[in-house]
C-alpha cells in the first residue's frame, strides 16, 4: 500500500512539474516584451508618459493664454471707459461746424437763451399780396 502511495505521490509531483513547465512558457510568451502584453504595457506606459507631458504643457499654455486674455480684456474695458468718457464730453460741446465758429464771434449767452425765434414768417401777410 505504501509503494502505491509513493507512486501516485511521484506521478502527481511529475504532472505538477510538468504544469509548471508548460505554465511558466506560457507566462514568458505573455510577458514577451516585442509580442506579448507585457510589450503592450510598456508601449502604453510610454504613452501615458508622453500624453502626460503633453497635457502639462498644454495646461501651461493655456494658463498663459488666460492671463493673457484678461489683460487684453483690462485694456479693452478701460479704453471702452475712456471712450465713453470722450463721447460724454462731446456733448458739452456746441453744435456749429468749426468753420463758422472761428468766422462770427459767439453771441452772449442771454441772446440765446431766449424763448422767441430769431425770424418769424407771417403766413398772413404772404396771403394778403
Amino acid at each position: 500500500m505504501d509503494l502505491i502511495a509513493d507512486i501516485l505521490l511521484a506521478a502527481g509531483a511529475l504532472g505538477a512539474g510538468i504544469y509548471c513547465l508548460v505554465l511558466g512558457r506560457r507566462l514568458n510568451r505573455f510577458n514577451d516584451l516585442e509580442k506579448g502584453v507585457g510589450g503592450a504595457v510598456a508601449v502604453l506606459s510610454a504613452q501615458v508618459d508622453d500624453l502626460t507631458k503633453t497635457l502639462s504643457s498644454a495646461q501651461n499654455t493655456a494658463a498663459g493664454s488666460a492671463q493673457t486674455l484678461t489683460d487684453l480684456t483690462q485694456r479693452a474695458e478701460e479704453m471702452s471707459r475712456k471712450l465713453e468718457f470722450q463721447m460724454a464730453s462731446l456733448h458739452d460741446i456746441p453744435d456749429t461746424p468749426a468753420r463758422e465758429a472761428t468766422a462770427t464771434p459767439a453771441a452772449p449767452v442771454s441772446a440765446q437763451t431766449t424763448s422767441e425765434p430769431m425770424f418769424v414768417r407771417h403766413r398772413a401777410a404772404e396771403a394778403h399780396q
